[in-house]
């Protein structure tokens, strides 16, 4: 790809073409590279990407604001603008990076990416570089979910769980692999409750933990979706006696019994207080004039 087709694909034609090539030169190729432009361009990209942020969403709070735009402004989501602009095809190299694939390098392409950002804030000011930043970042803040985007794996799933009253995942090493200094672990994520164990691996326990909470919060959601709902038990009101003193009686039927229910109900109410009464009342042996109420248990 030429230098006209990139400046067709960034939607901006360099009125200063030695900014532009400056911008693609690398360190190795030249003393003239694009460091300093890489540094600019870095400043002005978190400025525009703050307010598109900004004006996209408007309830998110400053901590999310800040989370949304570390990660639109990383190396990872550069380099696949980068790819999708195949800015490797216009870079400036020299040879030991030619040889050794610096053209297909993530930093080598997202740092280009900011240099060229630089170089359009110089060549044309504030408000261009914007317009062809949100050109180039628009289709993918569209797409954002601002309350997942760049929390890791156990974040999530942390936040999941708690979501449905379910208790934190234990995660445990049970086994590492390879020489000391080249190590893998293996990390076990449980969540009894569920009845899930998944095992993830990394060279760190920190990694591998990351790769089992991953796999465990795609188990999670599975698990709970194609489980069926458990239909509600309705509690059914049922006739309690309780003999403490005090005897309370709870009818199942509704308030509009029928004239035989409420007549059953008083009988069976002066029944009791009347067996209680007869059962509850003794004479005191130090003071005959005197009764005392028994308890009788229930």
């Amino acid at each position: 790809m030429d230098i006209n087709a990139l400046q067709t694909r960034l939607g901006h034609t360099f009125r200063n073409a030695a900014l532009l090539q400056q911008a693609l030169t690398h360190r190795s190729h030249s003393s003239l590279h694009n460091e300093r432009l890489e540094f600019l361009g870095d400043s002005v990209l978190n400025c525009v990407i703050a307010s598109l942020l900004f004006d996209r969403f408007e309830k998110i709070d400053e901590g999310d604001l800040s989370r949304l735009r570390a990660n639109l402004v990383k190396q990872q989501s550069l380099y696949e603008i980068a790819q999708h602009l195949e800015l490797s095809q216009c870079l400036r190299l020299g040879e030991g990076e030619l040889k050794s694939g610096g053209f297909r390098r993530p930093s080598i392409l997202a740092d280009t990416l900011e240099a060229l950002f630089g170089a359009i804030f110089l060549d044309s000011g504030f408000d261009v570089a914007y317009s062809v930043i949100k050109e180039l970042y628009e289709p993918i803040i569209e797409t954002v979910d601002p309350k997942t985007l760049g929390k890791d794996a156990k974040t999530l799933l942390q936040e999941y769980l708690q979501g449905k009253k379910f208790s934190l995942p234990q995660y445990n090493v049970v086994a590492t692999h390879g020489a000391a200094h080249n190590q893998e672990f293996e990390v076990e994520c449980s969540i009894p409750k569920l009845d899930i164990q998944v095992y993830g691996t990394g060279g760190s326990r920190r990694a591998g933990e990351q790769a089992a909470a991953l796999l465990a919060l795609a188990a999670v959601q599975a698990a709970l979706e194609n489980s069926p709902s458990l239909p509600r038990k309705s509690r059914q009101r049922t006739t309690q006696l309780k003999l403490a003193g005090i005897a309370t009686f709870q009818p199942d039927a509704p308030e509009n019994k029928s004239e035989d229910t409420r007549k059953s109900v008083k009988q069976s109410r002066a029944s009791v207080q009347q067996e209680q009464e007869q059962e509850s009342l003794l004479p005191d042996s130090d003071d005959p004039t005197k009764r005392v109420t028994q308890s009788k248990s229930a």
